[in-house]
């Protein structure tokens, strides 16, 4: 079944807090395989004028991955996340996401549009400090795949 379009423009409550570790930038680093020392070495951050390690710039997906799960398990919206790939995803950085950071994400529902027989989701993550300093804005794109009804002519 389509994806019903009066979702565009729905806002999602903020996830909880999550606290950015030097250990996870690491992990994540490493699990990219960027050995930048920005990543791991607060002296080299501080060099470079940052107050601590900072991520990444794709570090932001874990946060924005998380938020998208409000949309995944509303009910409401019936998308079926076994059917569901990603089709595209970019960031825009405001500052760099740094260790010691308390970050929360607000999920929004942008766009969806059907296309031969798919939905295409499109979603925007604000990731900001609990203070409300914009950190990084997380676009993406999920297309639900198969959602027309056979009687559809998909």
């Amino acid at each position: 079944m389509p994806l019903d379009q009066s979702f565009i423009g729905r806002e999602y409550p903020p996830t909880a807090a999550y606290e950015v570790g030097r250990e996870k930038i690491r992990e994540f680093a490493a699990a990219i395989k960027d050995d930048s020392p920005l990543y791991r070495d607060v002296d080299a951050a501080k060099a470079a004028g940052y107050p601590d390690v900072i991520a990444p710039p794709t570090f932001a997906v874990i946060l924005s991955m998380a938020a998208h799960d409000a949309i995944v398990e509303d009910p409401q919206l019936g998308l079926d996340y076994s059917r569901v790939v990603h089709g595209q995803q970019e960031f825009t950085h405001h500052r760099p996401i740094r260790a010691g950071d308390r970050l929360v994400t607000v999920v929004h529902v942008d766009d969806i549009k059907a296309r031969a027989g798919n939905d295409f989701l499109t979603v925007r993550a604000e990731i900001g400090t609990v203070d409300g300093e914009p950190v990084c804005t997380a676009k993406s794109m999920l297309v639900a795949r198969g959602t027309v009804d056979e009687g559809e002519g998909a």
